[in-house]
């Protein structure tokens, strides 16, 4: 696909909002990624719906993998489901919505109260387990301070994944394999994440686990051993700084991370609530065992942005990026000029790449200021001088420097 900058919507500024004040929010909305609508809600600009996507299509990958079922569950929830597990009023940043026929609604923070009456349509027997449905949805949370730009909003997109099981022992078969996926699909989007234990909330006793990518711009602060992958969250701790790791007696050391994901082990708790049911080999009816696996997605765009950045913009990983090539075309009136970039084009094109091309009448200099800011893996420059040489310069993001080479070898 080839975009042509001056026809494409990239609203670049030279300077960030005033009141942006975390660093994903100052670079997105600087390279044209996303526009603030108010506190905590954002439109995505085609550059960084671009890169959302991506995200969403790695983690669909990674979600078939583990034999999950995409599903569309609604935003609007009825009141009655949120009754029934008494979170109707627990529940600290539900969006209630009150109709003008006086009936009221919640806006989806959370999809339990939709999807575990929903597997009652499916688990039946012991032979329906296990099975697991996800979705990529739009989520509502009434958050008293939306803050961080895209990590700490009340409009934000998740992929929710619930796992169903006959037994603990199957449900924990399945969550030390979601683990492993977890961290393999943060790899391909460039992110490190440490598995971090966490308080299990109000569903179990136990852990829960937190996907935790190392970040100054982190809300989280977690004791992680400096040597090995140990890691728990600062509020919950059996450790100290300075302790030995109990795994491989290392320095414990404290660290502000972000939350990229969590997974948790709903036990039978939704279950109980929505008389959720399966008839054992014995003929015995039994709670299906439930689990829990979230991700945000538009929360991944702020916090590759966080990561994923230096002095000059945005450094975007090839897999998520919103194009592959950054094409910047200088004295495009001169005939040689236009024909080697038409080569270049058709050639990306054959090669079936995504393509920016920077064919604004602009200044050289902010040409490349803005490919710097928007951060696509390569620049290719077009120009007189390597139209002459019959070449084009070519520079990864992270590199200094450019170097000449023939169209053939792209």
């Amino acid at each position: 696909m080839i975009s042509r900058f001056s026809h494409s919507f990239i609203p670049t500024k030279r300077e960030a909002p005033k009141d942006a004040t975390s660093l994903n929010q100052k670079l997105l909305t600087r390279a044209g990624f996303v526009h603030q609508e108010l506190a905590g809600v954002y439109t995505m600009l085609p550059l960084g719906l671009r890169v959302l996507r991506k995200i969403e299509n790695i983690i669909r990958k990674h979600m078939e993998s583990l034999g999950g079922q995409e599903i569309l569950m609604p935003a609007l929830e009825p009141k009655a489901n949120w009754l029934t597990t008494s979170r109707w009023n627990n529940f600290d940043v539900l969006f209630k919505v009150k109709s003008q026929h006086g009936y009221e609604y919640a806006l989806g923070p959370t999809h339990e109260e939709i999807v575990i009456p929903l597997a009652k349509e499916r688990a039946k027997s012991y032979k329906d387990l296990p099975f697991s449905l996800y979705q990529i949805q739009t989520k509502f949370r009434d958050e008293p301070r939306a803050k961080s730009g895209l990590m700490r909003g009340r409009e934000f997109g998740m992929k929710d994944l619930y796992s169903f099981h006959e037994s603990k022992e199957d449900l924990n078969i399945f969550y030390e394999k979601a683990k492993q996926v977890y961290i393999a699909l943060f790899k391909e989007m460039g992110l490190d994440a440490k598995i971090t234990e966490a308080s299990g909330g109000d569903f179990t006793k136990k852990f829960s686990h937190e996907f935790m990518v190392l970040s100054d711009a982190g809300e989280d602060n977690i004791l992680a051993c400096s040597t090995c992958s140990f890691a728990q969250n600062a509020e919950i701790a059996k450790v100290k700084v300075g302790d030995s790791c109990p795994n491989c007696h290392a320095k414990i050391e404290e660290k502000k991370a972000v939350e990229a994901g969590n997974i948790f082990d709903l036990s039978t708790k939704f279950s109980e609530d929505f008389e959720l049911t399966y008839v054992d080999k014995n003929g015995k009816k039994q709670f299906v065992v439930v689990g829990c696996y979230g991700i945000g997605t538009s929360r991944l765009v702020g916090t590759i942005a966080e990561v994923c950045a230096d002095a000059n913009g945005l450094v975007w990983p090839e897999s998520v990026s919103p194009y592959d090539y950054h094409v910047v075309v200088l004295d495009a009136e001169e005939k040689l000029v236009a024909s080697q970039l038409e080569k270049l084009l058709a050639h990306l094109e054959k090669e079936k790449k995504d393509v920016l091309v920077d064919d604004r009448e602009e200044r050289a200099g902010m040409k490349f200021i803005d490919a710097d800011l928007i951060g696509i893996p390569y620049r290719i420059v077009v120009s007189s001088k390597t139209a002459a040489s019959g070449k084009v310069e070519i520079k990864s993001r992270s590199d200094e420097k450019g170097r000449l080479t023939d169209i053939k070898d792209i």
